[in-house]
């Protein structure tokens, strides 16, 4: 019996790599169907949609990082509200558009630090126009706990335009949000 055993272990190494053979089979057979004798060195089954990368990208963020452009929107919006305030310092009584603009408070979770209010501008002129909104938010008893000034700049002809006005001055407090001016200009 010891006789067979070196030609067990032949047939036992056999059948562990018949599978690897097959594999190379197939895949060398694959590679001889897909080439393309016409051309050297070209396998038109390939096609690159994007060139390959000549070097690596740098590690320097981009010139316009999510920061910077947050800082841009802020200071834009600081620009378009300090607008507004001016043209609302200049106004006697409530405004020639308190009309135009309705105002309704957002629902709040209870983590949050801010009272919110959308104000809704409704241009019915014939150009776009520019808004000023002063908004007061008022307690149960008619308390003005905070004041927020919004603009809106070239509101459209015929359209309505949403802002939102923040409190934190009012936030932790069920107040309702009421236009106290509105200025078209």
């Amino acid at each position: 019996m010891n006789a067979n055993l070196p030609a067990r272990r032949a047939a036992r190494a056999a059948r562990a790599l018949a599978p690897v053979a097959v594999v190379a089979l197939l895949l060398a057979g694959t590679a001889a169907c897909d080439s393309d004798t016409s051309s050297e060195g070209t396998d038109r089954g390939v096609h690159t949609l994007t060139p390959e990368p000549e070097e690596s990208p740098s590690e320097s963020p981009s010139p316009r990082t999510q920061e910077s452009f947050a800082a841009s929107v802020s200071a834009e919006s600081e620009r378009v509200r300090q607008e507004a305030v001016k043209r609302l310092d200049e106004v006697e009584g409530r405004g020639n558009a308190v009309a135009d603009v309705s105002v309704t408070g957002l629902p709040l979770s209870g983590s949050e630090e801010v009272r919110s209010a959308r104000v809704r501008v409704t241009n019915p002129t014939d150009e776009a126009a520019f808004y000023a909104v002063k908004v007061e938010f008022v307690d149960a008893e008619d308390k003005v706990l905070d004041t927020v000034v919004v603009g809106v700049e070239d509101a459209p002809p015929d359209r309505a335009v949403d802002a939102q006005a923040n409190s934190r001055k009012a936030a932790g407090v069920k107040t309702f949000p009421r236009v106290a001016q509105a200025e078209r200009g």
